[in-house]
């Protein structure tokens, strides 16, 4: 990790805050199974571990989206680039996202999967920045409500640089040189 960034969430607090959604979604859905849908890039690594926490049978695919114009500031607009290739319909779905910023991706992505008809839809989200809301939606499943800071870290990047670290940093301008 650079030297110049503040660690927010350290990787057991992560590690204990993905139990913790895992235990909830499987008491949620006890005897039934559920499709974990991962949007890309940054919830590959929550899923990952979050899949492992939920003791029920659980599948995933993945999609993915491009919302943000610049590094740090949305474009406020979203495009699909990667579709999900399972079938959803009647099926128990959990969006898996690693950050709930401005709702904008995730009213476009709930809006997209609820027209495939699942039998219920859930949103997990690791972080939840609700200062930034220009949507007015809120997570089923949240790791962690932060400040409005620019986090990287755990899948989270800045510029596709800092998915790796263990810990979800505060961005600095000094480490992104």
């Amino acid at each position: 990790m650079p030297n110049n960034m503040e660690i927010l969430i350290d990787r057991k607090q992560i590690a204990d805050g993905v139990a913790r959604i895992g235990q909830e979604i499987t008491r949620d859905f006890a005897g039934q199974s559920v499709i974990l849908v991962g949007v890309l890039k940054g919830a590959c690594l929550f899923l990952s571990d979050l899949a492992r926490q939920i003791d029920l049978e659980a599948t995933f695919d993945f999609i993915a989206v491009r919302s943000y114009g610049t590094k740090k500031e949305s474009a406020g607009e979203v495009q699909l680039i990667k579709d999900v290739t399972t079938p959803l319909e009647d099926k128990n779905v959990i969006l898996v996202e690693d950050i709930l910023d401005t709702g904008l991706t995730f009213t476009f992505l709930k809006k997209l999967l609820l027209a495939r008809k699942p039998r219920t839809l859930k949103f997990a989200a690791l972080l939840d920045k609700p200062s930034r809301r220009q949507m007015p939606v809120e997570a089923d499943y949240v790791g962690f409500k932060i400040p409005d800071k620019f986090v990287v870290g755990y899948g989270l990047d800045y510029a596709e640089r800092f998915r790796n670290l263990a810990d979800i940093c505060i961005f600095s301008e000094d480490a992104g040189k």
